[in-house]
């Protein structure tokens, strides 16, 4: 059978937008050879073209939704660029445990946390240096489209590689046990957090309750793939799920498509992004 041709992957690139708004560019199809590895080989097929011919003679959405996923870049590390923890910690925190002093509650997002190093970063920071916040309700929301990468973060496991990134060695030997060849995060920070499978593009976000609000949202190098219009609808979502004097933290090369609807603000070497009305 021939190996795939141009329209086997712009069929590949306009299933994986139909599903998750990840734009991929012709230049990047070397990457469906790789990342589709493991389908490939679940399905019984040698070749990309065949995964395709599958596809368009018969509609499986759960080995579409596998293709999507799979495609997605799940990079991360523990405290990943430490400028938003280090504002978090010294300026931003203060302000908000101070206006929640009556309420006695915070509630965090990780948007696209892959395998939940940043959540678990965002419980370790708060166990570490508020210990004023014992007592209080602290919930740590973290959200991926991808199923396999929120089991890795619900099993709070980790590999030798992954301790060493970002992650000081103190907080190693206070908050992860050694299990064999891995490190699990103990259950006092475990507890704080909350992993489930979601995707950013639906009409619908993961919250969508009348009473989900965040106290902080992370949603950091999420958008880049994404067109415009994706990124406006997503970010009037997450300005609806924001507290009136919360927080929002994207990428250090990413913008709100809409800024009318939020105020940049430069500190501590970083920028991160406050909601407010539309004039």
């Amino acid at each position: 059978m021939e190996q795939a041709t141009s329209a086997d992957y712009g069929y590949l690139r306009q299933l994986v937008f139909g599903l998750s708004q990840n734009v991929l560019d012709p230049s990047r199809d070397y990457l469906f050879d790789t990342r589709l590895t493991k389908i490939l080989r679940n399905q019984g097929m040698a070749h990309l073209d065949e995964l395709v011919l599958h596809l368009r003679m018969r509609k499986d959405p759960l080995l579409e939704r596998a293709i999507a996923e799979a495609m997605t870049i799940n990079e991360t590390s523990f405290f990943r660029d430490s400028r938003p923890f280090e504002l978090l910690r010294t300026e931003l925190l203060p302000k908000l445990i101070e206006t929640r002093k009556h309420a006695r509650g915070l509630r965090f997002w990780s948007a696209a946390c892959s395998t939940g190093q940043e959540a678990y970063s965002l419980g370790m920071l708060l166990t570490e240096h508020f210990p004023l916040l014992v007592g209080w309700s602290l919930r740590i929301e973290g959200t991926d489209i991808c199923g396999e990468v929120v089991e890795r973060a619900q099993s709070g496991c980790y590999h030798r590689i992954e301790i060493n990134r970002g992650l000081p060695a103190r907080f190693v030997v206070r908050y992860f046990d050694h299990v064999g060849e891995d490190w699990s995060v103990k259950p006092e920070i475990r507890k704080l957090t909350h992993f489930r499978q979601g995707n950013l593009c639906l009409p619908t976000l993961p919250f969508n309750r009348a009473g989900d609000r965040f106290d902080v949202i992370f949603l950091r190098n999420v958008m880049l793939y994404f067109s415009q219009e994706t990124r406006k609808t997503l970010l009037a979502g997450i300005h609806r799920l924001l507290a009136p004097d919360g927080i929002l933290f994207l990428g250090s090369s990413e913008q709100p498509a809409d800024p009318s609807i939020w105020t940049s603000v430069l500190s501590g070497g970083t920028c991160y992004f406050k909601p407010r009305q539309p004039s």
